[in-house]
């Protein structure tokens, strides 16, 4: 095949490929060129999930009648004018692409007024080919409408998510940059109702309360840090808030928004040994440096920058976070007098290993229990449980993922309990144990809707914008699940019942946990949505470390686990047993030589 220049309207849209990759691409965009502008209030409507009409209304500097045909082309900017310039870069937009790749792949219509001009003027672009422009009368200020978004380019249409999914990454955007301008008046209006509303007093914590809900909002702390040639402010959660996913992590440099790999490290090592493996902050940060020392110009959307000095940056952000951790952190007191046991011990009971540990008292004060069960405890009973029941039938006793037939020793702890297998000794963490026996039942019950147990009082929870909408296109699988939820304001329900599983439990608490983890359409299969809601579910109905059960439910929960399916991990992957087998205690005792 000859080598031939491709024409004006293919460069386009491949051009456009790269700068518009969704809805909320153009949203970002278009905000861009409103603050740049000086805009002081943006009003953006969308209709459509952005499909339809993507609409950003600003009071910023305008267009003139002259500069607006050449807006539309490629690489038309005001923010460039020499090669020197890409090394001092303060505004977010200067590649000079972005009105030229929307109206390349939709109908775009701009209409702008300076301040010195005494009417409007009005510019249509469809699909790259642009008409006359006409005067038009209009406010001072730029609006532009983007309408049939994708028509031309059908292919991009199939990969764009469930309109719900579209609306909540507009939601999220907006509302991020509404955390980086707090001065700017920002009103978003989804399908004709409003989904965020700032009042431009550059209290940035008013407009955290829109982004994670007012009670999150008020736990996060202040970040304050500044040196010779960084300024670090913004948000992070305490240590007791924390997300399973890294989504509410936002970077800001210079009042871009960023996605680099070394400030999520960065952040993620000042919180080093202070969250769970597996569990995430939440941060909204904004860093502020001389625009030489970051380069902006190293991708298509701008949404990747590179330091001048990365180790420096890492460092600073580093120290930032901890300092800002350790400042709202109390410093743990000390017994004044730390003993094994009291000067007159009790005598001895049954429950006693030895009384000269008094492991009683010792439990008492640490909050342990150890209890030992003799073992004729365990009766003899004319059911097997778990692994013998599976011999009776004449398949293998113990598979893989099956476990023997355990006898129970105790708890320790108030966490773990310790049982006894014919292969050495098995450590139980309670809590994982009873979410793998809580998961298994609950999804045996799945294919028909679940029991509940309605609320005396209902429970009011409020929730920010993106998620209160999500919730309401799950309102009939959470039904599925045993929870009754109706809608009682804008962005509020209640919870008139939950699932027995959950008696007792905070509703407000359980409704919010799996409101993190919908995801709409972006896990493929509906059983595994259900799988991984239930699991949440589960995992606040489990018992949990620090609950002393009695012998009975002891008992109980090893007969359980040992009847599972997959009893030796808990629906999230962890662990539930530890397998001390019979050799390895006896090399670490000594009685025989080490392999």
């Amino acid at each position: 095949m000859p080598i031939r220049i491709l024409s004006p309207e293919i460069a386009s849209q491949i051009a456009a490929g790269e700068v518009v990759e969704r809805p909320a691409s153009v949203v970002k965009e278009l905000l861009e060129n409103s603050l740049d502008a000086e805009a002081t209030f943006v009003s953006i409507k969308i209709e459509g999930a952005g499909q339809r009409l993507i609409e950003v209304t600003d009071n910023g500097s305008g267009i003139s009648e002259t500069e607006l045909p050449i807006a539309v082309e490629r690489h038309a900017t005001s923010k460039l004018s020499t090669s020197q310039d890409l090394f001092h870069i303060t505004t977010l937009g200067f590649r000079g692409e972005a009105l030229a790749s929307i109206g390349s792949v939709a109908r775009l219509t701009i209409t702008s007024r300076p301040l010195d001009a005494d009417v409007g003027t009005r510019l249509k672009v469809d699909a790259g080919h642009s008409s006359p422009i006409e005067p038009v009368g209009a406010p001072v200020g730029t609006q532009v409408r983007v309408e049939d978004l994708f028509y031309n380019v059908p292919a991009r249409l199939k990969f764009l998510k469930h309109e719900t999914t579209e609306r909540r990454l507009i939601d999220n955007l907006v509302t991020r940059y509404a955390l980086a301008y707090p001065q700017v008046r920002f009103h978003l209006f989804q399908e004709n109702k409003p989904a965020l509303q700032t009042s431009g007093n550059g209290d940035r914590r008013e407009i955290l309360a829109a982004l994670f809900g007012v009670e999150q909002a008020r736990q996060m702390l202040d970040v304050l840090a500044q040196d010779d040639w960084m300024h670090v402010t913004g948000f992070i959660s305490p240590t007791s808030l924390t997300r399973s996913h890294r989504r509410d992590i936002t970077f800001f440099v210079n009042g871009r928004p960023v996605q680099d790999a070394a400030l999520a490290a960065a952040l993620l090592k000042g919180y080093h040994t202070l969250l769970m493996v597996g569990r995430y902050p939440i941060a909204v940060l904004f860093l502020q440096m001389p625009p030489e020392l970051v380069d902006v110009n190293v991708h298509p959307a701008k949404a990747e920058v590179r330091f001048r000095e990365p180790e420096r940056i890492f460092t600073g952000l580093q120290g930032a976070i901890r300092r800002a951790l350790l400042a709202y952190t109390p410093v743990p007191g000390l017994q004044a007098q730390l003993r094994w046991a009291p000067e007159n011990p009790p005598a001895p009971t049954s429950r006693q290993i030895d009384p000269a540990w008094n492991l009683d008292q010792v439990s008492a004060r640490k909050g342990w229990q150890v209890e030992m069960q003799p073992e004729l405890d365990r009766q003899p009973t004319d059911e097997l449980p778990g692994g013998a029941a599976h011999a009776l039938a004449g398949q293998p006793s113990f598979p893989d993922t099956r476990v023997p037939i355990l006898r129970l020793v105790g708890q320790v702890a108030n966490a773990y309990l310790v049982a006894e297998g014919p292969d050495g000794l098995y450590l139980i963490d309670q809590h994982a144990a009873h979410e793998r026996v809580l998961f298994e039942r609950f999804m045996s019950q799945l294919p028909e809707v679940l029991p509940s147990q309605s609320l005396l009082q209902p429970a009011t929870v409020d929730l920010p914008p993106a998620n209160a909408r999500l919730l309401t296109d799950q309102l009939p699988f959470l039904a599925r699940l045993g929870f009754q939820v109706e809608t009682f304001g804008p962005h509020t329900f209640l919870v008139r019942a939950v699932p027995n599983l959950l008696a007792g439990s905070d509703p407000a608490a359980a409704l919010r946990v799996l409101v993190e983890d919908f995801e709409e359409d972006e896990t493929p299969l509906q059983a595994e949505r259900e799988a991984r809601l239930v699991a949440r579910v589960c995992k606040r109905a489990a018992v949990k470390a620090g609950h002393a059960l009695s012998p009975d439910e002891q008992r109980a929960l090893l007969s359980d686990l040992e009847a599972c399916q997959s009893p030796r991990t808990c629906p999230h992957g962890r662990p539930t047993m530890i397998h001390l087998s019979v050799d390895l205690l006896e090399r670490q005792f000594g009685r025989r030589g080490a392999r």
